[in-house]
């Protein structure tokens, strides 16, 4: 098992990105395709992780207010429980560090909150909805 994760540096890694996005929030959990993908994709940094080569997970993150949000973290149903989410978060963070960013937060599915709580986020929300799908914020000190 080979795990590999990178900033993403060129369109066929992009292109990789937006399937497993798609095949994650719009196929899976029905989100529509129109406001998966947004004005931030641009000005985004998006992380793409492999599994054996393969590409099965990603995730972007962008500065607001000068904090860095993670958004769009996703692995791909047959690629779950491999450590995969995880591995889309540390470099996301790592991204954020480079940037000298010194906090992060998201708006995590309550599904993955005790995921996210591993990894060191605290929930600082109630719960809200987007999408139609139940989620809280979360920060966490980088």
């Amino acid at each position: 098992m080979t795990i590999t994760s990178r900033l993403v540096a060129n369109e066929q890694d992009l292109k990789a990105v937006y399937d497993i996005r798609k095949k994650v929030f719009v196929d899976e959990q029905g989100v529509p395709a129109e406001n998966e993908y947004d004005e931030f994709e641009e000005s985004s940094k998006h992380v793409l992780v492999l599994y054996n080569n393969e590409p099965v997970a990603a995730g972007r993150v962008r500065v607001v207010d000068g904090v860095a949000k993670l958004q769009r973290i996703c692995v791909l149903a047959s690629h779950r429980k491999y450590g995969l989410g995880r591995a889309v978060v540390e470099t996301l963070e790592s991204v954020a560090r480079e940037d000298g960013l010194k906090e992060a937060k998201l708006n995590g599915q309550t599904h993955a909150e005790a995921f996210y709580s591993k990894l060191g986020y605290h929930t600082v929300s109630d719960v809200f909805l987007e999408e139609g799908i139940p989620h809280v914020t979360m920060k966490k000190t980088l």
